[in-house]
């Protein structure tokens, strides 16, 4: 407001200037008036830099607010809504969204007040000056706004497809990014190109035909407000011939008009940046907004007495299916497992194995029947409780950039070297990891790519262990493994004191012969269950798997 105010006092002492100064011949009249142009330059110049420097710093904080929100409320969803969501669009919110939030802002509290005031100003000032000539102002700052207005409702809707195809681009990118291997390996450089220039196409093109639009609005408003000028120059001039005005009084009301035109330059760039941060502010609103599924309970006291008894498991007639999903993966699964048991579940690709043992920590909740861990329904206690007693492998190990010491201290965050040793020699670690460079200082790469696929198992076994879990889940977690470092992790876990209830995901009928009960499971439901000897005996489905891994079938696995 300050720089504004100073701002719309220079045409005034300009038109004194010119009246008096120039017109009277008086030299010292021109540098004192030039003196205060000077001096208002100035001061506006240091209020200028101040609310450039505050507004920069309050949208940055505003940012940065917004995305540790957005983040937060991320990790607080369920796999489920997570699944439902996707994870490009998340990537996308949370970075180029939001940067456009943080520019819409910037420049919102930049001109927002400083160019209406100046505006408006300025029409008022024309009037103090001549009342008859700044009737052109009435009419063609109203012109203005409505042009203004109509871009706004033109480009709006454009930069939210904008947006959109902005996350199938990213998805894209993610996509043959993280395939990478697989793209080369069969040869589909070429289609994959394909399909990324396709996309970047339309994405090209929106966001053209969005700029285009948009950029019809600073010609549109400069012509309007240069035919105002020009009619300020027609009427001032007749006024200046009758002696009714003065040439001081014309300048001032044309500068009056470019003070106006600079500024709705600036706002029509500002309802531009506004437009495409409000698009964006939007959609990243649509994502706060969901209402995590498990909130009530993933907010729970983790001081809770929840889950705080002898490691058990109860399936009690659970099914589950997916969002959006047409039939359920899991049917009527019913079994229970005790302390210190070592439970093993097999069957065909596809059949519900990873789905059942992810529904123990609750990552997803059952669409049927309940989830018992120690004698508590997974639903009513506290999810960070429940999760602390769990230390599970999942299919495809996930290991974060840095040391090993500290993707292992994920596990338990305050593990000490010893338990750390500890975790990695019964996970079958120890050796490799005293044979890097550092040791535990070694630093893992990003999604462990200087790791061999056993290694990456291994490590990620020592973190679930690290932590001494009461239960403990390996969800196909030795398929890289060999048979004689398979065996001799499974004779490791065997030796932990006390024995965690540990369920076993694999392929591998070699891998489970000795638990203490496998679960054969078959399209979602489980059609036996029993030990090896017990299942080779009554369980066609058992009998049949284990035959195609005999010598005879070609693998010697369950030899």
């Amino acid at each position: 407001m300050l720089e504004a105010i100073f701002e719309l006092f220079v045409p005034l002492v300009v038109a004194s200037i010119i009246d008096r100064g120039i017109g009277d011949g008086d030299v010292s009249y021109i540098l004192s008036r030039g003196g205060i142009l000077f001096l208002l330059a100035l001061v506006g110049m240091v209020w200028a830099i101040t609310a450039q420097y505050f507004a920069a710093k309050a949208a940055t904080g505003f940012a940065s607010g917004l995305r540790r929100a957005l983040f937060s409320h991320v990790q607080s969803l369920s796999f489920a809504d997570l699944d439902q969501i996707g994870t490009s669009t998340l990537i996308t919110r949370t970075t180029s969204d939001i940067l456009k939030t943080q520019n819409a802002v910037n420049l919102f509290l930049r001109l927002f007040l400083r160019s209406p005031f100046i505006v408006i100003g300025a029409i008022v000032m024309a009037f103090f000056v001549d009342a008859k000539t700044a009737v052109v102002f009435v009419v063609t700052i109203p012109l203005l706004f409505v042009v203004v207005l109509l871009f706004m409702g033109l480009t709006a809707p454009l930069y939210q497809k904008v947006q959109a195809k902005l996350d199938d681009l990213t998805l894209s990118t993610k996509e043959a990014l993280g395939g990478a291997r697989v793209i080369r390996a069969f040869r589909r450089e070429e289609r994959e190109q394909a399909e990324f220039e396709e996309e970047n196409g339309v994405y090209y093109r929106l966001q053209l035909l969005a700029g285009r639009i948009s950029s019809l609005m600073n010609p549109l408003t400069l012509v309007i407000v240069n035919l105002g000028t020009v009619a300020i120059l027609w009427f001032g001039a007749r006024q200046v011939d009758g002696g009714i005005m003065t040439q001081g009084q014309v300048v001032a009301l044309v500068n009056y008009m470019a003070q106006i035109l600079v500024e709705l330059v600036k706002l029509a760039n500002l309802i531009v940046t506004l437009t495409k941060g409000l698009a964006s502010a939007d959609r990243v609103a649509d994502v706060l907004e969901i209402q995590p599924s498990q909130e009530k309970e993933a907010t729970a006291d983790a001081s809770s007495d929840a889950f705080s008894g002898a490691p058990e498991v109860v399936f009690s007639h659970v099914s589950f299916r997916y969002p959006q999903a047409s039939a359920d993966t899991l049917t009527d699964i019913d079994f229970s497992a005790k302390e210190g048991e070592t439970i093993g579940i097999i069957g065909g690709t596809g059949v519900g194995k990873s789905t059942l043992v992810q529904l123990i920590p609750r990552f997803y909740d059952a669409t049927d029947g309940r989830v018992i861990v120690d004698g508590q329904d997974t639903k009513e206690g506290a999810i960070p409780v429940l999760r602390q007693k769990i230390g599970m492998v999942p299919q495809h190990s996930v290991l974060f950039q840095g040391t090993i010491r500290e993707n292992l201290q994920f596990g338990k965050e305050d593990a000490t070297d010893g338990e750390i040793w500890e975790a990695l020699r019964i996970a079958q670690a120890e050796e490799f990891v005293r044979q890097k460079e550092g040791g535990l200082d070694f630093a893992v790469a990003e999604g462990g790519t200087n790791l061999s696929g056993g290694q990456k198992q291994r490590l990620a076994i020592a973190r679930a262990l690290v932590r001494k879990p009461g239960i403990l889940i390996l969800d196909d977690a030795m398929s890289a493994l060999d048979l004689a470092t398979d065996a001799a992790l499974r004779k490791a876990l065997e030796e932990i004191n006390p024995r965690p209830l540990t369920f076993l995901v694999s392929q591998r009928i070699s891998t489970l012969m000795k638990a203490d009960r496998i679960l054969v499971l078959d399209d979602g439901e489980l059609v036996a269950q029993g030990s090896h000897e017990e299942l080779l005996a009554s369980c066609a489905l058992y009998r049949e798997i284990h035959a195609s891994q005999t010598e005879e079938g070609g693998n010697h696995d369950a030899a």
